[in-house]
């Protein structure tokens, strides 16, 4: 099992559209993590791209590929290293538009996924993934990735969870909504149940700025197996880092209880019943 583990979220600011300037703007926060010793980097969703697109065209000229130098930059940054960066970019395929992220270390890009729940507009702008999210096998655990609304879907963490997942990164862009003051935003506390759930880290990395008069929770958090904040964003510091050190791999253990085990415990052919109305 891996030790302690340097887990960054980076609420950065990308600028609609401006792939170029946004490529920098990843390139110097795996710079900064670099420099800290961070083990595992998350951005934001979208990070290349910005989100609010009015249309697809607009989404497809700021899309990219894998093939674009920014992952090749990455790449060369993280020769010699263990650390592990996983951000969201829109992807360009043929005349489709995705809604990515990739997972990328000192070998290259290790996976992408597809997000496969599209949130409000987006249906109107991206075309939805249709694979299962990917777990990644590296020297800091087995991570897991799900992008923003898919976090709400239980059967996607639980997905990761009973593929061996010790931790899930999800880049997010969680636009502002209203809720009482004195809770925490819900996509926080839907990541605090979903770890508890689970028995699984999780890593959210929200962004910061405005985008045609959209702002967001910039509430970046690392929340541990049992489903409290290890880390959080301040509310309201706009772009901010979010570290935390963790040990991912106690995930593995899944005992809640001497008598009880997350996953153990699951009965799956009672879930498949029909359920009885009376």
């Amino acid at each position: 099992m891996s030790g302690i583990t340097r887990v960054r979220c980076d609420q950065l600011a990308p600028a609609l559209g401006d792939v170029e300037g946004n490529s920098d703007l990843v390139v110097a926060s795996v710079e900064r993590a670099l420099a800290d010793r961070v083990d595992v980097l998350v951005l934001p969703e979208l990070a290349t791209s910005g989100y609010v697109f009015r249309d697809r065209a607009e989404a497809l000229r700021a899309a990219i590929t894998t093939t674009d130098p920014l992952f090749s930059r990455i790449q060369r940054l993280l020769d010699g290293t263990d650390t592990v960066v996983v951000f969201g970019f829109a992807e360009r395929q043929r005349e489709r538009v995705r809604n990515s992220v990739a997972v990328v270390d000192a070998s290259g890009v290790r996976a992408v996924y597809r997000k496969t729940h599209l949130w409000d507009r987006e249906t109107l702008v991206f075309d939805a993934g249709d694979d299962a999210p990917p777990v990644v096998d590296t020297v800091h655990g087995r991570i897991g990735v799900l992008v923003c609304y898919d976090m709400e879907f239980p059967e996607m963490p639980r997905m990761l969870a009973l593929a061996g997942a010790d931790l899930i990164a999800v880049p997010t862009n969680w636009p502002v909504g209203e809720h009482p003051e004195r809770d925490r935003v819900a996509e926080v506390i839907a990541a605090q149940a979903t770890a508890r759930g689970n028995g699984v880290f999780i890593a959210c990395c929200d962004r910061a700025g405005t985008e045609r008069g959209q702002d967001w929770n910039e509430a970046s958090v690392v929340v541990d197996q049992f489903g409290w904040v290890v880390a959080e964003a301040p509310r309201g510091a706009g772009s901010t880092a979010v570290t935390a050190d963790v040990f991912p791999t106690l995930a593995r253990d899944k005992s809640t209880s001497p008598h009880n085990d997350w996953l153990g415990d699951r009965r799956p052919a009672l879930y498949r019943r029909e359920v009885p109305r009376a």
